[in-house]
């Protein structure tokens, strides 16, 4: 009897360890941004994807299908604020990557600040800081509350490290000038040893010495389009080379901005991130104790290639299927270090979808001529108050008039700007314009009105917004794809949210993605970023 009691005695409190294990909150929380997926990537390439990659996040976790941005503004700032703050941009006050100040009329950067100074390099990027920022970021919450958790984020370009670090933890990014990994005297006066190693062993040289070939069979490719490809010509064709952005040769003999350039603009980008991150686990020694840490991996290659090649092309399509296995790799390598499967969450998500790239073939090119429509509607105005600059200039689908001018002409600003935008709606490719005054003026509940009134700030927003025609994207050089409308392939991204006690799902719901950043915090036992109001999911076993 006595054996009994102590073999039930033994089951129990194993059932209670287990069932705490189960329930335990997370000790590391990983947020993958893969910047310009779409939704629908997920189901047009899943066929493709390995059973460790995407699939394994798809089915292992809760994958919403119709998870979308609330508003216009779809860039890649904006959006990585929104991911990490949990707001619309009308309260985090991210609109763009530079606005203008309308008493001194100049140009101002998010975060370009001249006060910091790049670490370790003497030139090249890092005069950067998060100063501007002025919502706090799930990162900021968790230093808040956990001083003892250990905090990175890690991406390709500055912008989308800043912008989802905030402004706590230890912040990299590649620096321009030689390839290596950098950061601001903002977070740090100096580089750990680690990174100082890991830079000095040249490892993002090494990863950019390749070419960049397909990784399956050309007919096993749902896209068709090629821009770039080195030798195809038929669809039954063994081998198809790329050329590398280095002038079609391999960057081992390139300079340092090759090495940069194919990093970002080749897969070699994300195998490069990936690399970083399994160290940044490892010498930061995240997971290993009960304080819960966080690591934010954005990945900004997709969008560079995206941008470049067009979201239908072969060459993207490929990118995704390399970073699926990529990710397979860094899952396992990830879950290794922690206690159990259970005590790791991982998000997946994007900052904004792409566009139908402008010249696809049977399609009409159609761009919006940004410098055309500040000389016409600066001259329009001059037509009506006299010559003068009148418009300071364009920003992200933003007017921006010259205040100065304007009190000094006694001139109504309101009057003005309705008068630009009923101009501005004859434009070709403008579908909408709406002032400035009628956004502080007016509650939009729906439509387009909403989503533009959802990404205005009014200290930092135009004049004028506008809204382009379907599938209409801005001048900007060779680019084929860009992001920044309310049309669904910008707005609608994939989400998932894997491990940490929560269940596995599909689900079409619609969910606005100010939800992540609480969802995740609930996760973690704490409280959302303050300036947070998007509504948790209810997706935990709890």
């Amino acid at each position: 009897m006595k054996i009994l009691r102590y073999i039930t005695s033994f089951v129990i409190i194993l059932l209670f360890q287990t069932t705490a294990a189960i329930y335990a909150q997370p000790r590391l929380v990983v947020n993958i941004v893969v910047s310009s997926m779409r939704a629908d990537d997920l189901t047009r390439y899943e066929n493709n994807f390995s059973e460790g990659g995407f699939r394994r996040l798809i089915y292992g976790g809760a994958t919403f299908y119709n998870a979308s941005y609330d508003y216009m503004q779809t860039t890649t700032p904006v959006s990585l604020a929104t991911l990490t703050t949990g707001a619309q941009p009308s309260t985090h006050g991210v609109i763009a990557e530079e606005w203008f100040d309308y008493i001194t009329n100049n140009r101002i950067s998010l975060i370009n600040d001249d006060k910091e100074r790049s670490v370790d390099f003497s030139s090249g990027t890092g005069n950067y800081s998060p100063r501007q920022l002025t919502a706090q970021t799930l990162s900021d919450a968790l230093a808040e509350q956990h001083p003892d958790s250990r905090i990175a984020t890690i991406a390709v370009e500055p912008l989308s490290a800043i912008v989802t670090a905030g402004h706590s933890g230890e912040v990299y990014w590649m620096e321009k000038n030689k390839g290596h990994w950098t950061t601001s005297s903002y977070y740090t006066e100096s580089l750990p040893d680690w990174v100082k190693s890991y830079n000095q062993a040249n490892i993002n040289q090494i990863y950019a010495m390749g070419r960049w070939t397909t990784m399956l069979p050309y007919d096993s490719y749902t896209n068709s389009q090629v821009l770039h490809i080195e030798g195809l010509h038929s669809k039954t064709n063994k081998r198809i080379e790329f050329i590398n952005p280095t002038n079609g040769k391999p960057s081992k003999k390139g300079s340092a901005a090759d090495i940069y350039k194919h990093i970002a603009m080749t897969p070699t980008g994300n195998s490069v991130m990936f690399s970083f991150a399994k160290q940044v686990i490892a010498k930061c020694e995240m997971g290993k104790d009960k304080t819960p840490d966080i690591l934010n991996i954005v990945l900004d290659t997709p969008r560079n290639i995206s941008e470049h090649f067009g979201p239908e092309s072969v060459e993207y399509e490929d990118m995704l299927y390399r970073l699926d296995r990529e990710l397979a790799d860094f899952i396992t390598y990830a879950i290794a270090q922690v206690a159990s499967p259970e005590q790791i969450l991982i998000t997946l998500s994007s900052d904004h979808g792409s566009s139908p790239s402008y010249n696809s073939p049977n399609k009409e090119k159609e761009r919006f001529n940004t410098m055309q429509a500040e000389v016409i509607t600066n001259a329009y105005i001059g037509s009506l108050h006299g010559n003068g600059q009148w418009v300071l200039g364009y920003i992200d689908r933003a007017i921006y008039l010259n205040h100065n001018l304007i009190r000094e002409k006694e001139l109504s600003l309101t009057d003005l700007q309705h008068e630009v935008a009923t101009f501005v709606m004859q434009l070709r490719g403008v579908s909408h314009a709406v002032s400035a005054h009628a956004m502080r003026s007016s509650y939009f509940g729906s439509g387009y009105g909403k989503m533009i009134q959802n990404g205005y700030y009014p200290r930092r927003s135009g004049d004028v917004i506008i809204n382009l025609m379907p599938e209409w994207i801005e001048e900007c050089g060779s680019k084929r794809s860009l992001s920044g409308s309310m049309y669904l392939y910008d707005r609608q991204v994939p989400l998932i949210i894997f491990g940490g006690g929560v269940k596995p799902a599909q689900s079409h719901d619609n969910i606005d993605l100010t939800a992540v950043a609480p969802t995740v915090a609930y996760i973690l036992g704490i409280t959302p970023p303050s300036a947070a109001e998007g509504e948790k999911l209810n997706i935990t076993k709890r």
